[in-house]
C-alpha cells in the first residue's frame, strides 16, 4: 500500500545485507520490497500480492519457489496501454515513452508465468485474479493438516 523512501547509501546497504526480497533499478529509480513485513504477514496467514517487473517476479520465484505464484497481465494492445498511461495525466510524454519501450520488453517474458491475463475490462480481470488466488489456495500442497485429516478419515472410527 505505502512505499517508503530512503536514500541511496541506505537502499545499497539494504541490497548487500540481503534485506529485500526482490529489487531493481528501474526508470532511474530503485524499487525494492523488504523480506520483514512479507515474512510477518505471511506468517499471520495472509497472502501477499505483488506489482513488480517481471526480473522481479523471477527474483522472488528462485527465492520462494513454489510459494510464489507469477500472474503476468496483459493490455489489451500497445496502443490501448499508450493511451492509458497518457490518460492518467501523472507522466510527461518522456516518461510514457519510456514506459512504453519497457513495456515491449516486458511483454516478451509473458510465457514465463503460471498464468496470463488480458486486462481488457478492469473488473473481470480482477476477478480472474482472486479466481486463480481462491484455486491456488486450494492445492493440496497449500492445505495445512490435510494429511492428518485423511488419514483420520481412513480409520475405522473416522467421525
Amino acid at each position: 500500500v505505502d512505499y517508503h523512501f530512503t536514500d541511496t547509501d541506505t537502499f545499497k546497504s539494504m541490497v548487500d545485507n540481503r534485506e529485500f526480497l526482490e529489487w531493481a533499478h528501474v526508470f532511474d529509480q530503485r524499487y525494492g520490497t523488504p523480506k520483514a513485513p512479507v515474512d510477518a504477514m505471511l506468517r499471520s496467514g495472509r497472502d501477499v500480492l505483488f506489482d513488480i517487473d517481471w526480473q522481479g517476479a523471477q527474483q522472488l520465484f528462485q527465492l520462494m519457489g513454489g510459494d510464489v505464484v507469477r500472474v503476468f497481465i496483459l493490455p489489451p494492445s500497445m496502443k490501448i496501454l499508450h493511451e492509458r498511461l497518457t490518460n492518467r495525466g501523472t507522466d510527461s510524454i518522456e516518461v510514457i515513452d519510456r514506459r512504453m519501450a519497457r513495456a515491449n520488453a516486458e511483454v516478451s517474458h509473458w510465457d514465463g508465468y503460471d498464468y496470463v491475463l488480458v486486462n481488457d475490462d478492469v473488473e473481470r480481470c480482477f476477478a480472474q485474479v482472486r479466481h486463480i488466488l481462491e484455486a491456488e489456495r486450494l492445492r493440496r500442497s497449500r492445505q495445512t493438516g490435510l494429511i492428518g485429516f485423511a488419514r483420520k478419515l481412513m480409520t475405522a472410527d473416522g467421525a
